[in-house]
């Protein structure tokens, strides 16, 4: 296992959950019932048609008898505040009871913040879910498949358990021309080790109180799916591939794939859906069960 030296605490204070407040908050959520799965989508203020979409499609209640998964969106802030947009959204955690939004600024930057308040949401108010999961709203899921597969894991999944698109090979980008473009200073390693795409992945719950303690000992980058690698390391956790056909076909598909019934009948997800194409699919994909 790697050595454990704290990140400083001015750079740890950046992701530390105490640094943070709620503005909307559902505490008591999966105290009312103990979930199976609870997604969790990180979206911003603006994604309205995105939040409705998820709840017309994967995230609706009661898709599959006998399994309770939850969903929550997760929210920051606009770097300009909006309070039109925020009045609106106020009204809609009322209506719908699934918006947790904290006070740190909505930025592609700030992920890594984000995923960090996610992870610190499970470990104080969910930690009775047996798996979460970290999915974004641009994301087909299919649930069926996603709860037959864990279900087929065994116990081996319920500890020290995380899965997705793993992605095993990658050294920083020194260009600082590039979006995932992290200097010799913040990182200094040549490799990233082993870690899982962003899209979408799903995890043990008892693994979200592990990440945010591990934290204190990873200085924070801006790519969140790296530092949660980077968190998974200095617990001595390995992500687990989630693939099929002896291993040639990868279930958390991140590619964007034209859609066909029964090839998404076979896939956890597919990237890249916009709110219109989501609802367009859907309809059609519910009768796979019958045909594929």
């Amino acid at each position: 296992m790697p050595k454990k030296t704290p990140t400083p605490k001015e750079l740890y204070d950046v992701i530390s959950p105490s640094t943070y407040r709620f503005i909307l908050n559902q505490p008591e959520l999966c105290l009312k019932k103990s979930p199976f799965l609870v997604l969790m989508i990180p979206v911003t203020l603006k994604d309205t048609e995105a939040r409705t979409a998820v709840r017309r499609t994967w995230g609706q209640y009661g898709l599959i008898p006998h399994v309770t998964i939850l969903h929550l969106f997760v929210v920051g802030q606009p770097a300009q505040s909006d309070p039109l947009l925020q009045e609106h959204l106020e009204k809609e955690s009322k209506e719908y009871g699934d918006i947790i939004q904290m006070d740190f600024v909505d930025s592609y930057h700030n992920l890594t913040i984000k995923t960090m308040m996610i992870m610190n949401w499970i470990a104080t108010f969910c930690q009775d879910a047996q798996y979460a999961m970290k999915i974004d709203a641009d994301i087909f899921l299919n649930v069926h498949y996603l709860v037959d597969y864990l279900h087929g894991q065994g116990e081996s999944s319920r500890k020290d358990y995380i899965t997705g698109s793993v992605i095993s090979d990658a050294s920083p980008h020194r260009d600082s021309f590039n979006k995932w473009y992290i200097s010799e200073d913040l990182y200094s390693d040549t490799w990233y080790p082993p870690y899982l795409s962003g899209a979408a992945y799903v995890f043990s719950t008892d693994l979200a109180r592990k990440i945010s303690w591990a934290s204190r000992f990873v200085r924070p980058i801006p790519l969140e799916d790296v530092y949660v690698g980077l968190c998974l390391h200095v617990l001595g956790v390995k992500p687990a591939y989630a693939t099929r056909f002896l291993g040639l076909r990868n279930l958390f598909e991140v590619r964007r794939l034209k859609y066909e019934r029964c090839t998404f009948a076979k896939c956890i997800i597919v990237n890249g859906f916009n709110p219109q194409n989501l609802l367009r699919i859907w309809h059609d994909f519910q009768k796979s069960y019958n045909t594929c």
